[in-house]
């Protein structure tokens, strides 16, 4: 896909464990001399309380075309970026397993590196995903941060 400078996409909602290779592949290009990446785990605890595991839940069409729409403000921000890939788990994730991952290549690590911090810090404002913490003691709903556009 050539579109605004991107010539390589990815953007998935997996029931599934996500691979980070899959990602890096999905933006690997001739052109791009950096490759910036992101993923969240699931750690095993959270302001003091054990976390046993997350589920997340989403309506995966809703979710995929936000991806893109956030991947698209990454090409309309950063021109020199070639690739961007996007994936966010759903369902029950467990600790130490990745919940999200943000590929960006381009020609320079600082495009790069900006843009996939930028990426996640979209992606936690805006995507329509909903996230349980299970604690040994009990569960609570989590909604996304607050904020909108990040600088």
């Amino acid at each position: 896909m050539d579109f605004r400078g991107i010539v390589r996409t990815w953007y998935q909602i997996s029931e599934t464990p996500l691979s980070m290779e899959r990602a890096v592949a999905a933006v690997s290009d001739p052109a791009a001399g950096a490759i910036a990446t992101f993923a969240g785990t699931t750690r095993n605890s959270f302001q003091g309380k054990e976390v046993r595991y997350l589920e997340y839940e989403a309506y995966g069409a809703m979710a995929e075309r936000t991806l893109e729409e956030i991947g698209t403000k990454i090409a309309d921000k950063w021109p020199p970026v070639t690739g961007v890939a996007i994936a966010h788990r759903v369902g029950r994730v467990e600790v130490g397993e990745t919940s999200v991952i943000v590929a960006v290549s381009a020609p320079h690590r600082k495009e790069a590196l900006a843009a996939c911090s930028w990426g996640i810090d979209r992606l936690k404002a805006v995507l329509p995903v909903w996230k349980k913490e299970v604690f040994s003691d009990g569960e609570v709903w989590r909604e996304n941060e607050p904020g909108g556009e990040p600088p």
